[in-house]
C-alpha cells in the first residue's frame, strides 16, 4: 500500500465519502491505522475470497453508516456551540448599545429571527457583522476629522497645548492600528496604505515647532491624509450590504466639516495673499457642505428620540460655532473658535455613536 493510494482515499472521502474496502496481504498493523485514519473501513488481510465477498462490503457499509452519524452528530453540537457563541456575542453586542438585559437582547435576536424565517445563530452572525461594518466606517471617518483637527491644533499650539495635539496624533495611530488588524488585506490594505503615506508626512512635519510659515505644507499633508481617508470610507460602505451604513458617514463627515470650517477660518486669518483667499473659499465650501447634511440627517427615517435630540445639540453648537468664524485674527477670538469648534465635535462624535449602536444598524 504506497502513500499515493493514500492520498487518493483520503482526496476521495472528502469529495465523495463512501465505503471502501482495501484487500491487501500487507499485515502491518501501522499502514492497517493509517488506513483506517485515511477513510477505509473494511482493511482485509489475505482476506479475499468470493464466500466473504459479500459480508466484507456489508461490514464496510455498517461501519461506514456509523460513522457518517457520528460526524453528523459531531458537526452538529459543534455548529450549536459556534451557534451559542454568536448569539452569545450578538447580544452582547445589543445590551452594550441599547443598554438592555440579556434577556431582552435575546427576545430581540429571537423576534428578527422570526420575522426574517432564519435561525437565531444566523440573525446573530448579521449583527456582528453589522457592528463591525458600522465601527469600521466609524474608525476610518476619524481619520478624515483627524487630519483636519490637527491642522487646526496645530495652528492653535499655544492656545490648545502640546497635550491635545499629542492625544490626535495617538488617536490616528490607533485606529490605523485598529483598521489594520480587522479589515482584509487583500480587500483594503491598498486603501489604508494610501492612508497611512501621508499620515507618516503629516505627523514629521507635527513635530516641528508650530509656526505660520510651515502651516501651508502641514496644511498639504493633512489634505492628502483627508482625501485618502475619505476613499477609504466609500471603499468599506461600499462593500457592506447595509444601506443604513450612510447615515453613519454622513453623521462622521460632519465631525470632519467642523473642523475643516474652523481650520480654513484659522488659515485665512494666518496666512495671506492667495492662500488666505483660497482658506476662505475652502470654508465657505464645507459650510455648504455641513448644512446640506444636516438637512440630509434632520429628514433620515433612522431616528430615535435620543437621535433628534443630539441634532438638535449639534445645531446649537453649529450656531456658535458660526457666530466665532469672524474672530479668529485676535487671541480671545481664537479661544472661541478652538471651544466652539471642538464642542460641535463633541456634539457629533455623540451623535455618530448612537447612530452606530442603534437597532435600525444593528438589525440591518
Amino acid at each position: 500500500m504506497s502513500d499515493g493510494m493514500l492520498s487518493a482515499v483520503t482526496l476521495l472521502q472528502a469529495c465523495h465519502p463512501c465505503a471502501f474496502v482495501l484487500f491487501s496481504s500487507d499485515p502491518d498493523v501501522e499502514k492497517m491505522e493509517r488506513a483506517l485514519a485515511a477513510g477505509v473501513h473494511a482493511y482485509e488481510v489475505h482476506g479475499y475470497g468470493v464466500p466473504r465477498l459479500r459480508a466484507v462490503i456489508h461490514l464496510a457499509q455498517a461501519r461506514f453508516a456509523h460513522d457518517s452519524k457520528l460526524r453528523e452528530a459531531l458537526a452538529d453540537v459543534s455548529d450549536r456551540f459556534e451557534e451559542r457563541k454568536l448569539v452569545d456575542r450578538a447580544k452582547g453586542i445589543l445590551m452594550r448599545a441599547r443598554q438592555v438585559s440579556e434577556d431582552e437582547a435575546f427576545r430581540v435576536l429571537r423576534a428578527a429571527s422570526m420575522h426574517s424565517h432564519q435561525r437565531v445563530g444566523q440573525v446573530s452572525q448579521q449583527v456582528i457583522a453589522a457592528a463591525g461594518h458600522a465601527d469600521a466606517v466609524n474608525r476610518a471617518g476619524q481619520l478624515r476629522m483627524l487630519s483636519q483637527r490637527l491642522v487646526k491644533l496645530y495652528a492653535l499650539r499655544a492656545i490648545a497645548g502640546d497635550d491635545a495635539l499629542a492625544d490626535s496624533v495617538r488617536h490616528v495611530e490607533a485606529n490605523l492600528a485598529w483598521l489594520d488588524r480587522s479589515l482584509s488585506k487583500a480587500t483594503y490594505g491598498d486603501v489604508l496604505d494610501a492612508v497611512r503615506a501621508p499620515w507618516l508626512a503629516l505627523k514629521t512635519a507635527l513635530a516641528t515647532p508650530a509656526s505660520s510659515s510651515l502651516l501651508s505644507d502641514v496644511d498639504a499633508q493633512a489634505e492628502r491624509m483627508l482625501v485618502h481617508a475619505d476613499r477609504l470610507v466609500s471603499a468599506l460602505e461600499a462593500s457592506a450590504t447595509m444601506t443604513s451604513l450612510h447615515v453613519i458617514n454622513v453623521s462622521g463627515r460632519q465631525r470632519m466639516l467642523s473642523q475643516r470650517v474652523a481650520k480654513e477660518a484659522l488659515l485665512a486669518a494666518l496666512l495671506g495673499g492667495d492662500a488666505a483667499a483660497h482658506a476662505r473659499s475652502n470654508s465657505e465650501q464645507a459650510q455648504t457642505a455641513f448644512e446640506e447634511a444636516m438637512a440630509y440627517l434632520r429628514a433620515a427615517p433612522l431616528s430615535t428620540p435620543d437621535i433628534v435630540e443630539a441634532l438638535q445639540a449639534a445645531g446649537l453648537a453649529w450656531t456658535a460655532l458660526l457666530a466665532s468664524l469672524g474672530q479668529a485674527r485676535a487671541a480671545p477670538g481664537q479661544h472661541a473658535l478652538l471651544e466652539a469648534s471642538e464642542a460641535l465635535l463633541n456634539a457629533f462624535e455623540q451623535l455618530t455613536e448612537r447612530y452606530e449602536r442603534s437597532m435600525q444598524i444593528l438589525m440591518g
